[in-house]
This record gives C-alpha cells, sequence and structure tokens, in this order.
C-alpha cells in the first residue's frame, strides 16, 4: 500500500490545511517552495541545534538533489540566508499529479508539533516522502497506523552546517527501510512506488504478406524476340507471295 493510497488516515494537514494557515509559492527550477506555518512543525534530517521542530513562521524548500531514488531536500529560512536542515527524501510516485502544492503530515502524538511526511510539487508525478530515524519512525507508524520510512543507521541529527557535502553523502548512503504500525520492518518497495507502474509492451505486427502481380522474371528474353522476328518475316513472305499471284 503506497502512502497516496492511504492519505485520508495519515494527513495531519494536506493541501497545507487550516492548522498551519500557509501561503505556498513555487518555482519549477530546483522546486523551490515557500511555506508558511501559524504552527510549529517537527522534520526529519540533519537539523541545526534546536530546529528538529521548525517554529511557526515561513520557510523556504528545496529539491537540491534528485540522483537515482535517493532525493536531499534542504530547508531555508525566508531570504535563503540560513540553512536550517537537510533531509533524505525517497521518491514516492502517484498518477494523478496535482496543480497545487501538497504537504502533508503524520498524525503526531497529542499535544506533540505535527511531523512532516510528504511534499508534493504541483504537476509532479512524484513526490518527496521523507525519511526519520528507526526509533521515531516506530513512534509516528502507530500513532498513525500507516507505514513511516526510516533509516536503520546512526546519523548526528544536529550539527553546524546541515549542508556541508558530507552530511549530503552521508544521507545518501543511509539503508531505508519501512516500518509499519506494527513495529515490523519491511522493504521500501512494499510502502512506496519509486517509479512509474510498468506498462504493457506491444509487439510490432508482422508486415502484411503482399500477394505478386507478376511473376518473377526467370529466364532471357531472347527467345521471345526470336519468335518475333520470325513471325514478321513469315508475315513478310505471305504478303509478297498474295500479291505475285495477284499479278
Amino acid at each position: 500500500m503506497t502512502f497516496l493510497r492511504a492519505a485520508p488516515a495519515v494527513l495531519g494537514m494536506a493541501l497545507l490545511g487550516a492548522a498551519f494557515s500557509p501561503n505556498a509559492k513555487a518555482d519549477d527550477y530546483d522546486k523551490k517552495t515557500t511555506f508558511t506555518f501559524s504552527a510549529p512543525v517537527e522534520i526529519p534530517g540533519v537539523h541545526i541545534q534546536g530546529y528538529g521542530v521548525l517554529p511557526a513562521g515561513t520557510y523556504v524548500f528545496k529539491l537540491v538533489n534528485s540522483s537515482s531514488d535517493r532525493h536531499i531536500v534542504q530547508i531555508f529560512n525566508r531570504d535563503e540566508t540560513m540553512i536550517y536542515a537537510t533531509i533524505l527524501a525517497i521518491p514516492n510516485y502517484r498518477l494523478r499529479p496535482t496543480d497545487k502544492t501538497v504537504i502533508t503530515f503524520n498524525e503526531g502524538i497529542r499535544g506533540a508539533p505535527e511531523a512532516l511526511r510528504a511534499w508534493f510539487y504541483p504537476g509532479a508525478n512524484w513526490g518527496e516522502e521523507f525519511v526519520y530515524p528507526k526509533a521515531k519512525a516506530v513512534e509516528l507508524a502507530k500513532v498513525s497506523n500507516l507505514p513511516v520510512l526510516a533509516h536503520v543507521s546512526e546519523v548526528k541529527v544536529e550539527v553546524e552546517k546541515p549542508d556541508a557535502p558530507q552530511v549530503v553523502a552521508q544521507l545518501q548512503e543511509l539503508p531505508v527501510v519501512a516500518v509499519r504500525p506494527t513495529g515490523e520492518t519491511v522493504e521500501l518497495a512494499q510502502v512506496v512506488q519509486t517509479a512509474p507502474p510498468p506498462t504493457a509492451v506491444v509487439a510490432n505486427p508482422a508486415p502484411a504478406q503482399v500477394p505478386l502481380t507478376e511473376l518473377p522474371a526467370t529466364a532471357s528474353q531472347l527467345p521471345l524476340i526470336a519468335l518475333c522476328g520470325l513471325l514478321a518475316l513469315g508475315g513478310a513472305l505471305t504478303i509478297g507471295f498474295i500479291r505475285k499471284r495477284a499479278l
């Protein structure tokens, strides 16, 4: 079951609903999107100290790397002079893209901030589903009653420079799984669809057999020419004989 099929149950917020009073503006290049949240939002990934939960405010989300099936999303302040977090995300394919930005949240623990789950860019067939540390993923999966993506390796989550090359490199190499509400760990492919579904391949039809309108030439035309010559000669002799009789 993919995330989107179960979206109604998991949305702490969809299409940036009422609790966060958002203003979202998006750019095609690097999927830059500006969000305004009116309440705190919990985020995964590597972040600066004290920003595991974003305070209410305006933030810029950017897709800075989309190689293979590992995507890197970074969160900046409004004017992009400070980076708060670098987050590992897995592309999650959807058949019907929307014409609006969609951001979704896991249902959090009562009284706690909503936890960011996925971000879908307008017109795109895939979105960014965020990866949490395993312990947090287990907690969120049990509360939301849906699978949550998790990395199973230890990562230092608070650093001075979340955009440092070594941070990005480490995130891209993390093994990622999915955690079910039961606590069971399953393969990523059982939860998200990272590529369009395969389509049936239609074989090219065999070329139509066109009947021949004439037989291929298999012999020389010399005998035919000789026959025509003999007939012409015979005709000339016959005409000459008739003329002599007429005289």
